[in-house]
């Protein structure tokens, strides 16, 4: 229960600081809050148990055990616990307090540009469904992050219609290829367990800037001669690692 409290304690203080948004998707973050006070109440709510009381069967057993009808030996409520229970009891004990520790002594942080390339599989997660591609087929782009480019770069069967489009992202540079860099978001569905990298080839005529270094691409999107989509980048301004670092 103690575990469960510093756990509880620390989503709170996340949730208020707002940076529990590096770690789940805001959308999630008032059923994190609820479920921390919700453990909060019910450590508080234990301290009322008296100690041993979990062990009291509400049996009344009279004045001494009785004699097994069979054997003549005592019945006990009670047995030592397996060797077993007793292992798995001290490394779930032991591993739950590394974890409580590790989330008291590291600072809040994001994913890392390694972390995105390594989960990058070679084919393009999908991002988005129906109604990105109905948005990019009618031109209204204007709100498409890295994550819904992405989805249109993957699917786009006529390339030429977004030959163009005026786009302004901001994501981190990943290695890309001819001569190219890729920039990268990860995106989440519910929490960073199952985040994603989108990326987006980019042509700059500056070249590349180092991988991990987040930038904002101000450019166009152009159909390649072999019906590749890419942004064609008029400038590209390294920045800081925004606050929000993940799409969603």
């Amino acid at each position: 229960m103690g575990l469960a409290a510093v756990l509880a304690v620390v989503t709170i203080s996340l949730a208020i600081t707002g940076q529990l948004g590096l770690y789940i998707n805001p959308d999630s973050t008032w059923f994190a809050v609820s479920m921390a006070v919700l453990v909060l109440v019910g450590t508080i709510a234990s301290f009322a148990l008296p100690l041993g009381a979990e062990a009291d069967h509400g049996h009344d057993h009279g004045s001494g055990p009785a004699p097994d009808a069979q054997d003549g030996t005592q019945d006990h409520d009670h047995h030592a616990p397996h060797p077993v229970a007793v292992a798995a009891t001290l490394v779930g004990g032991v591993a739950a307090s590394g974890v409580v520790v590790l989330t008291l002594v590291l600072p809040p942080a994001s994913l890392s540009a390694e972390l995105a390339m390594s989960r990058d599989v070679g084919a393009t997660p999908l991002f988005g469904g129906a109604d990105t591609i109905q948005l990019a087929s009618t031109g209204d782009t204007a709100s498409f992050g890295v994550g819904e480019w992405a989805t249109v770069f993957a699917t786009a069967t006529n390339p030429d219609a977004f030959d163009g489009d005026a786009v302004e992202l901001t994501g981190f540079v990943t290695p890309g290829e001819d001569g190219s860099f890729d920039l990268t978001r990860l995106v989440i569905t519910h929490c960073v367990i199952d985040a994603q990298p989108a990326s987006l080839p980019v042509m700059a005529a500056d070249g590349a800037p180092s991988t991990g270094q987040w930038v904002t691409i101000t450019g166009t999107v152009r159909s390649s001669s072999d019906g590749r989509l890419v942004v064609d980048a008029a400038a590209v301004a390294e920045i800081s690692e925004p606050e929000d670092p993940y799409e969603y």
